[in-house]
């Protein structure tokens, strides 16, 4: 069993960054790709960006492309996701998720079904 915990989620206003993390409690094939995701209220859950640990490729969806950046520590364990120019639009509950090396090589990856681990989520809120 893999748990995830997630940190870093705040009030920002408009064009500020905010630094999310994800404690894992393992690395292991189970953990091979990491990703984060996010929902807002009365809005489906959507994935944000994802990372494969063992190569660190990496995939966002169109929305956060050149303002996110997904990444791991050394140790693999803690995830990251560092926000930039966020935008009201950006406001959410994110959540860190974790699967096998597959998860990261479906085009079906954003709607987290091949994620088996979930944190609790963070909320990020960006005010105008």
């Amino acid at each position: 069993q893999v748990q995830l915990v997630e940190s870093g989620g705040e009030s920002v206003q408009t064009g500020g960054s905010l630094r999310l993390s994800c404690a894992a409690s393992a690395y292991s094939s189970s953990t091979m790709c990491m990703g984060w995701f996010r929902q807002a209220p009365g809005k489906e859950r959507e994935g944000v960006a994802i990372i494969n640990s063992n190569n660190l490729d990496t995939n966002y969806a169109d929305s956060v492309k050149g303002r996110f950046t997904i990444s791991q520590d050394n140790g693999k364990a803690t995830l990251y996701l560092q926000m930039k120019s966020l935008k009201p639009e950006d406001t959410a509950m994110y959540y860190c998720a974790a699967g096998r090396y597959l998860a990261c090589y479906t085009t079906a990856w954003r709607g987290g079904s091949n994620f088996p681990y979930w944190g609790q989520g963070t909320q990020v809120t960006v005010s105008s």
